[in-house]
């Protein structure tokens, strides 16, 4: 009662500063809410951020393909089933990423491309995705913390509460030192939903998430992986 009596502040709140307030569903600044542990004030601030950033960023409410040529060319995202609770399952590979052959806002593009594309994935009544970041074979060439966190504020600040949890397997201990520069950027919320995998443990741990027949052949399921483009 007490979250859905903050709904209704806020919604009138942030539609007094912008109009367009009414056209999000409350589910939607509910997600707002609970990213700022339901204090309106900080909610608000975060919520009439992301409308004036949807604005600018996604006038056409989508982002072609023809401008994200050169990520997608690379197959550096996957997305196919579900896990058991109906969460969609997105893979992302890190050793596909090279940031020298890229341009950093073709990648901020591309990073709400996926983002738009999860979400319009989920069954009705599911808010959050579960991810696989694959680091195998990840090395300095693939290292990009602008990239990594331009794209943290972008999930963190615009769709927030949407990642349910995030895999990260078969981490080298290279990346641990790109890690630490990352963390600092990562916020409480989101910190602990991100789970390292023995790789030992590979499989058993996504199978507790996962149904064999949804999880990426890849990790011992039976699903071929399917590039985002491709769904």
């Amino acid at each position: 009662e007490t979250e859905r009596s903050k709904v209704g502040i806020m919604r009138a709140l942030c539609d007094r500063q912008d109009p367009s307030t009414k056209d999000v569903d409350d589910l939607m600044i509910r997600r707002f809410l609970r990213a700022r542990d339901l204090d309106i004030e900080k909610a608000s601030t975060l919520f009439l951020k992301y409308l004036a950033w949807k604005k600018s960023f996604l006038p056409k409410g989508h982002i072609a393909e023809t401008e994200i040529a050169n990520d997608l060319s690379h197959k550096k995202v996957c997305l196919q089933g579900h896990d058991k609770i109906g969460r969609p399952i997105v893979v992302i590979f890190g050793n596909k990423h090279n940031p020298s052959k890229g341009n950093p806002e073709e990648f901020k593009r591309f990073v709400v491309y996926t983002l738009e594309k999860i979400c319009a994935r989920m069954p009705r009544g599911e808010e959050k995705f579960i991810g696989i970041g694959d680091l195998q074979g990840w090395g300095y060439a693939n290292c990009d913390i602008r990239g990594y966190v331009a794209a943290l504020s972008i999930l963190q600040d615009c769709y927030p509460e949407r990642l349910g949890k995030l895999y990260i397997v078969h981490a080298p201990y290279i990346f641990m030192t790109a890690w630490k520069m990352i963390y600092p950027f990562i916020d409480n919320n989101t910190k602990k939903k991100i789970i390292f995998v023995e790789t030992k443990k590979l499989t058993p741990t996504l199978l507790e998430d996962i149904d064999e027949s949804q999880l990426p052949d890849i990790y011992g399921g039976k699903l071929p992986l399917i590039p985002i483009q491709d769904t």
